[in-house]
């Protein structure tokens, strides 16, 4: 009897599919979702840029703090003339890392100019004015006290202040996946251990920890932040910690029924016989079932984490000034968007409506990707 060619193909393939391990399979679905790829592309990408901060910002100082007053509110791809006048007692030389981390304090003082000539050793130059009003007076000074002027170009434009806006934009998106980093950390450390525990031991153990779970999900999210922010005080570290402690109530739940549904596994009972201990049977042998659904969870967690710290910056209770945020970019420029300058505001407010998304579809690819039931 002739046999069906595709039952052959599919007889062949199958030993393939056994015999891959679990996440390898989880990846090659996932590298299948065009969303989901995508999505992991621009996260990787501003993570990279995050990274590297002050590597590639066009302004490396701290927290990309340098001021021009003069130059406030220019347009995207404004161009001028830049002389670098060094200083009398220049800052100690800094390697990459500490540059990468930190930035770096320039040698020399960055002074913008309208125009400027060159005679006999002496640099003769009038600092910048907007065109058309009256030029400021020529200064002069020697060339070996200066490096010659150079074009600079503020890609993204100025804010009020005169600062680089892209450089406050790279430096933004570090504090925002910074934010949500630590803040998925801290919840997954509080949540996973308190879920665990309260599916595998139930009784009295369950009741209590799922009453203070209950009490924490009736408060908002938010009134909850607010709350603990004040607590602790306004700062950059102080967000992380509250932001976490509110977010580990998900986390806990799906655990602890994620647990509850285990414990009664063959496996699980299996190493009670052998006499394995309790805590190793929840590290080693019931949490690495529990992990798919923790990834999916934290990618979702951390879109929450970075809305919470924009709209806490946007309140003035998050990340303050000079730390570049983009929540408080947008509180800082949202006066401009009836007005000629609404990139300001519109520009911090798209990367994070981006970034958030992006982590909403990954984690949309990654709930389909880690699923057990094998797909066609």
């Amino acid at each position: 009897m002739q046999k069906d060619p595709a039952s052959l193909n599919l007889f062949k393939k199958r030993p393939r599919i056994v015999s891959a391990s679990l996440s390898r399979l989880a990846w090659v679905r996932f590298s299948h979702e065009p969303m989901g790829m995508g999505s992991l592309i621009f996260i990787g990408f501003v993570c990279l840029a995050a990274i590297l901060g002050y590597l590639i910002t066009p302004d490396k100082s701290p927290y990309s703090n340098q001021q021009f007053l003069e130059l406030g509110l220019k347009k995207p791809g404004f161009k001028v003339d830049m002389l670098y006048i060094m200083k009398a007692d220049p800052p100690p030389p800094s390697n990459w890392l500490k540059t990468m981390l930190a930035g770096k304090k320039s040698a020399y003082i960055p002074v913008p100019l309208s125009n400027y000539r060159i005679s006999s050793g002496t640099l003769y130059y009038r600092p910048y004015s907007e065109p058309g009003a009256a030029l400021s007076p020529e200064n002069r000074i020697a060339l070996k006290k200066v490096r010659l002027p150079e074009k600079k170009t503020f890609w993204l434009g100025t804010d009020r202040f005169g600062r680089d806006y892209l450089s406050e934009m790279i430096i933004g998106a570090r504090v925002s996946l910074s934010v949500g980093l630590i803040s998925v950390f801290i919840s997954l450390l509080i949540g996973i251990t308190l879920g665990a525990i309260a599916g595998y031991f139930r009784g009295w153990t369950d009741n209590l920890i799922m009453w203070v779970i209950n009490v924490v999900w009736s408060i908002p999210t938010l009134l909850l932040v607010i709350a603990i922010t004040f607590a602790l005080g306004k700062g950059f570290w102080q967000v992380f910690i509250a932001v976490g402690l509110t977010m580990w109530v998900d986390v806990a739940r799906m655990v602890r029924g994620q647990v509850l549904s285990l414990r009664e596994k063959e496996f699980v009972e299996a190493g009670q016989a052998l006499g394995f201990s309790d805590t190793r049977i929840i590290i080693k042998h019931i949490l690495p079932n529990v992990m798919a659904a923790v990834i999916v969870i934290s990618a979702a967690n951390f879109a929450s984490a970075i809305l919470l710290e924009a709209g806490l910056s946007f309140l003035g209770l998050g990340v303050q000034p000079p730390v570049p945020s983009w929540g408080s970019m947008i509180k800082e420029n949202y006066g401009y968007i009836i007005l000629d300058y609404a990139y300001l505001a519109i520009l911090p407010g798209i990367a994070i409506m981006l970034l958030v998304l992006a982590f909403m579809l990954m984690g949309n690819s990654l709930r389909d990707a880690l699923d057990v039931k094998i797909r066609d």
